[in-house]
């Protein structure tokens, strides 16, 4: 076959490329140039321009180098040949270590003549390097998750990139225990270490972080969008010294190890805007468990219109806040957004004319303008006993974390009927629940028909990421199943989670779904007659209250949300 005298000026994987038809001469000479020119390796260039197929370029390479090639999507990565690795080296050359057996390292490229690359990581780490040709986009997707799930090992932490000594926290200065000293726990690598974990959650948006030691393992988890997920697996002997940080950084005793605690650290990341996390230990049996919830004061501030409520919904919750008096009740499950739906409220009613005081355990948003206690029932500081000192103390609102038992839910039924606004929370499944539950507590119906409001039951649902969100093909049939009306379903567009970089599995963010019940005269009446959860159930339905099932698939009607993710949350 004649050679032209432009495939001539061609040579190595350039050439291999034009002869075995994948990209055209002139495509290639230009490719040449061009990739050159912006610093990349040809093959990331026409990956990138998608001016060739990424699988036909890693079997050509292979071909022309008589390299090995591996496809990325067989294989189980070994996380410690990535770890031994500099990241800048992994991120500047797109590449990664697949397998280390002693001083051999196996290197997936996508370019074989990446020399650079193979130096300086031999260089680096004292391996030998064998190069293994693999598909780039395969491989550059895979460098970007693996370095996320490696770079908060300790051997990758580089001062130059993060200024993670400097964040300002909250420290103690309790006596440390005989096995570890207070070197190791102000050992600047484990401070880095614990300080990166908390300021990645905060980034990734996760709601709490969980710190599990195990026999041979120390694994590092956050929940993201209600879902828990693995973001780094240090060495498992660092977990002693991490606890040992974390609970210096909370102020905890450090010798104690035997029984659970409690305590709070503050990171403040600018002079405007501080986080809390609320730290709780917890003995396990290869050392301590220590679980933070993050508490972002700025959630309290979102303000009504970025809760999820519906307008209908919305105008309750603020037209009962208007009212001098009453009870309002917020219902759901931990880690259902009640907090945040309380303080929403607390927000609008904070203002210089308005003397507010909360008891909760602990107290989980900071906000001025509110006075917060801490229960302690160790010195006898209950919900009771502060609701008792919040009315002797010229109150208008008043918010208690949770009623628990019958004195509490007597004392704040007794604020609400002496003029003053009260909120707080119960743990049951929906609104109509709520009021039966009160009175199996042991308080009086009429009490309770005369004095609550309001009742919002409330899940929080995943949100479906806006930028990979597709339509799903759903029968008729299927979602008259699932509640649909028969008009509703008809034409109906639902969607479904596909996934991309900027999400977690096609979700990105919570929203939440409600049932917002107003006691009406003729609730009032069914709770005095003694009737039960259905029968309210029913009348509020009669009055076109949404349940959350209802709520539910609004949220799905609207694009907001997929079936799958309100099934999880509802029951229909």
């Amino acid at each position: 076959m004649a050679v032209s005298a432009t495939s001539a000026q061609l040579t190595g994987l350039p050439r291999r490329l034009v002869q075995d038809g994948i990209v055209t001469e002139d495509t290639c000479l230009q490719a040449v140039e061009d990739a050159k020119g912006a610093g990349q390796t040809l093959v990331a260039y026409l990956v990138a321009k998608e001016l060739a197929d990424p699988q036909k370029v890693a079997v050509a390479a292979s071909h022309e180098f008589g390299v090995p090639l591996m496809d990325l999507s067989a294989l189980e990565l070994d996380l410690d040949a990535a770890r031994s690795v500099n990241q800048k080296l992994l991120t500047r050359h797109k590449v990664l270590p697949l397998l280390r057996r002693g001083q051999r390292m196996f290197l997936g490229v996508s370019d074989p003549t990446n020399l650079q690359a193979i130096d300086e990581i031999k260089f680096q780490t004292g391996f030998r390097i064998d190069p293994v040709v693999v598909e780039q986009d395969k491989l550059e997707e895979l460098v970007a998750s693996v370095l996320e799930a490696v770079d908060t090992s300790m051997a990758n932490f580089d001062e130059d990139d993060f200024d993670l000594e400097s964040l300002e926290v909250s420290g103690g200065d309790d006596e440390l225990g005989d096995e570890v000293t207070r070197d190791e726990v102000d050992d600047a690598p484990v401070v880095r270490f614990v300080n990166k974990i908390m300021l990645d959650a905060i980034k990734r948006g996760a709601s709490d972080i969980h710190f599990e030691p195990y026999e041979k393992v120390f694994r590092v988890r956050t929940r993201q969008d209600g879902v828990l997920k693995q973001v780094a697996t240090p060495p498992i002997a660092l977990a002693p010294k991490v606890t040992a940080r974390l609970k210096v950084m909370a102020r905890l005793d450090i010798a104690e190890r035997r029984v659970p605690q409690d305590g709070r650290i503050k990171m403040r990341l600018s002079k405007n805007r501080a986080i809390d996390f609320r730290v709780n230990t917890c003995p396990t049996l290869f050392g301590e468990k220590i679980v933070m919830r993050i508490l972002d004061p700025s959630s309290a501030k979102l303000g009504i219109e970025a809760l999820g409520y519906e307008e209908h919904q919305k105008q309750h919750y603020v037209d009962t806040l208007a009212q001098p008096y009453g009870m309002i009740l917020v219902t759901g499950p931990t880690g259902s957004g009640k907090t945040v739906s309380l303080y929403t409220g607390l927000n609008i009613l904070n203002e210089e004319g308005t003397n507010i005081s909360t008891a909760e355990d602990p107290a989980e948003i900071n906000l001025q303008g509110i006075n917060q206690v801490n229960v302690n029932a160790k010195v006898g500081l209950t919900f009771a006993s502060a609701l008792r000192a919040f009315l002797r103390q010229d109150p208008d609102v008043i918010m208690v974390g949770e009623i628990r038992d019958l004195e509490t839910a007597e004392i704040a039924i007794k604020a609400a009927q002496t003029g003053h606004l009260v909120l707080s929370t119960l743990h049951t499944n929906d609104a109509p629940r709520t009021l039966t539950r009160m009175v199996d507590m042991g308080v009086k119906p009429y009490a309770i028909a005369s004095t609550v409001s309001l009742i919002i039951a409330q899940r929080l649902a995943r949100r479906l990421c806006e930028n990979c969100k597709e339509v799903k093909d759903i029968p008729e049939e299927a979602l008259l199943q699932e509640g649909f009306t028969k008009e509703e379903a008809g034409g109906l567009r639902v969607f479904g989670p596909v996934g991309c970089k900027n999400c977690n599995d096609g979700y990105k963010g919570r929203v939440g779904i409600y049932q917002v019940m107003p006691v009406t005269e003729p609730i009032a009446r069914i709770i005095m007659e003694g009737g039960n959860a259905a029968q309210i159930a029913d009348q509020a339905q009669a009055e076109g209250v949404w349940d959350l099932r209802r709520s539910a698939l609004q949220k799905v009607k609207d694009g907001i949300t997929s079936l799958e993710e309100i099934n999880r949350v509802t029951i229909d």
